[in-house]
């Protein structure tokens, strides 16, 4: 299959041509009913997307953020396996394929042939009609929960499916990504209840005998106080003009809020250390709440530090501390 590079700007093409078809009102109108449901609570065996228009909405509404957290996931793994090319991709609960673009572009040079699982059969028709041309991808109706049986495949995401499943599901779900993939990355919505999922499917891939890649510079417990903070990150989301008319938005963009797992049996190079919150620069110095192998910690970097006070200025949420051929901290 001859297919063009898959990037953020190829989806928010797409995404356009989408979104001019379909009547402003109506889309305003499914994007409050999907806000209503993805807020609440959804059955198992109820899919959320209805039918077309509740596709379309969906797609304008969570692909460009879904893409922007996925890759940001995906970048940490890179950093952790540099050497690593998955060949094969499952995207579990995939929908309209974003997982699937993120995945595209992050190995743009020899992307992996995807596979799209959902049971929303109007969701993979319209991911089939976005991608075409873009993604080497096939896509197929499962029903995504506890029954489910992947083929083996290098890589397996799983983006902002788990809250939809019973607890059982989910960790059924893990269990078999783990047993049927080299690698599984999974995130969720950056909040107190998407990090406690990210946490207990953290627990089950490492008891699978998964090495944590990202964002985690170790395998062990994770050292925040259950109840007293979590773990999450987030993606700057640009945001074009028909997006922002579906959005009700008025910015160019958006920050994406996001929690995320990426473990692998590939031995990885985790991070020294994370950036956990945004960097706090103040005159002649800068703060990092930073996560590391001995647990939670604050490096203070001045301008004494000479190159690394400039890197720690430039340092973003997320980032892996200290740089390369930095010694970090005081």
């Amino acid at each position: 299959m001859n297919v063009s590079a898959a990037s953020a700007d190829s989806l928010r093409a797409a995404l356009a041509g989408l979104l001019a078809g379909l009547p402003p009102k109506q889309a305003t109108q499914a994007v409050d009913r999907l806000i209503a449901n993805y807020r609440g609570t959804t059955p198992t065996d109820a899919p959320v997307l209805r039918d077309r228009s509740d596709v379309a909405a969906y797609a304008a509404y969570r692909m460009p953020a879904t893409f922007e957290a996925v890759r940001g996931a995906l970048d940490a793994l890179r950093a952790a396996v540099p050497d690593w090319e998955p060949r094969t991709h499952v995207d579990v609960g995939g929908g309209t394929g974003a997982a699937s673009w993120a995945v595209a572009e992050a190995w743009e040079e020899a992307p992996p042939r995807a596979t799209v699982l959902d049971w929303a059969e109007p969701a993979l028709a319209l991911g089939r009609e976005l991608a075409a041309g873009a993604l080497d991808a096939e896509w197929r109706t499962a029903r995504i929960g506890g029954a489910l049986r992947l083929d083996d495949t290098d890589l397996v995401t799983v983006s902002y499916v788990l809250k939809e499943l019973t607890e059982a599901d989910r960790t059924a779900l893990v269990t078999e990504a783990a047993r049927a993939a080299r690698t599984v990355v999974i995130v969720e919505p950056g909040t107190p209840d998407g990090y406690e999922r990210i946490i207990a499917a953290r627990t089950l891939l490492t008891d699978a005998g998964f090495t944590v890649a990202a964002p985690c510079p170790h395998s062990g417990a994770c050292p925040i106080e259950p109840g007293t903070d979590w773990c999450h990150f987030a993606a700057r989301v640009s945001r074009s003009s028909l997006h922002r008319k579906v959005k009700g938005g008025s910015l160019p963009y958006e920050d994406e809020k996001y929690s995320y797992v990426a473990a692998t049996r590939v031995p990885p190079t985790p991070a020294a250390a994370r950036v956990t919150r945004r960097p706090q620069i103040r005159k002649g110095l800068v703060l990092l709440d930073l996560c590391g192998p001995d647990g939670l910690s604050r490096a203070t970097v001045t301008k004494r530090h000479g190159p690394l006070y400039k890197q720690a200025r430039d340092a973003e949420w997320g980032d892996s501390w200290p740089p390369e051929g930095g010694d970090g901290t005081d």
